[in-house]
C-alpha cells in the first residue's frame, strides 16, 4: 500500500491528484474502479394504466386508418382523393423523412459515444431544435393538406396518429446497446 501521513498511532491514507486508478495498489479499496460483473438488465414492468394508454392510442389509430371518411379507408383516401392538397402533403412527408434521418443519425452518434454524458452533448443539444421545428412544420403541412376532408377533426386525427407512432417507435430498435461496465473508471 502507499504510505500516508502519520496520525496518532498509525498512518492515514491520502489521495492526491493522480486519480483513483493510478496504480495497482489503489484498487483494493476503490469501489468505483472495480469491474462489476455483467448482469442482464432488469426488465421494466409496465403498469396497467400504461398498457391501457398504449392500447387506446393503437386502437384509435387503427380505427382512423380503417374507417377514413366513412366511405373508404385512409390509405385509399391518401392515394386517390382529389380533395387532398397534394403539395403540402408531400412537403409534410419530406419533413417527416428528414426527421427520421436526423433520428437515425443522432442515434448512431449516441451509440458510438462511450460515456453517458457525451451522448447528451452530441445528440440532444444540436439536433433538438431542428427536430422540433421539422415536426411543427410537418404537422402544419399535414393539417393544411387534410383539412378539406376532416375539417376540425384533422387536428386530433394527426395527434392520435403521432401518439400511435410514438407507442410503436421504441420497438424499432435496430440493435441492443452494449454495457458500459467493461472499463475502469478514473473519475
Amino acid at each position: 500500500m502507499s504510505g500516508g501521513t502519520p496520525v496518532a498511532g498509525g498512518y492515514m491514507r491520502q489521495r492526491h491528484s493522480q486519480g483513483y486508478a493510478s496504480s495497482g495498489d489503489d484498487l483494493e479499496d476503490d469501489a468505483c474502479s472495480k469491474l462489476r460483473p455483467s448482469s442482464p438488465p432488469i426488465p421494466r414492468v409496465w403498469t396497467r394504466v400504461e398498457i391501457l394508454e398504449n392500447v387506446l392510442w393503437l386502437v384509435s389509430a387503427a380505427f382512423i386508418v380503417y374507417y377514413g371518411d366513412r366511405n373508404s379507408n385512409m390509405i385509399y383516401l391518401l392515394w386517390h382523393d382529389d380533395r387532398i392538397r397534394r403539395m403540402p402533403l408531400y412537403l409534410g412527408m419530406v419533413c417527416v423523412a428528414l426527421n427520421v434521418i436526423i433520428f437515425c443519425y443522432t442515434s448512431m452518434l449516441a451509440y458510438s459515444a462511450r460515456r453517458f454524458d457525451e451522448k447528451w452533448e452530441i445528440t440532444s443539444i444540436t439536433a433538438l431544435p431542428f427536430v422540433t421545428l421539422l415536426g411543427l412544420i410537418s404537422f402544419c403541412f399535414f393539417s393544411y393538406a387534410l383539412w378539406p376532408i376532416w375539417s376540425y377533426l384533422t387536428l386530433p386525427l394527426l395527434f392520435t396518429m403521432f401518439m400511435a407512432f410514438m407507442v410503436i417507435f421504441p420497438y424499432f430498435v435496430i440493435g441492443t446497446f452494449r454495457s458500459q461496465n467493461d472499463a475502469l473508471r478514473t473519475d
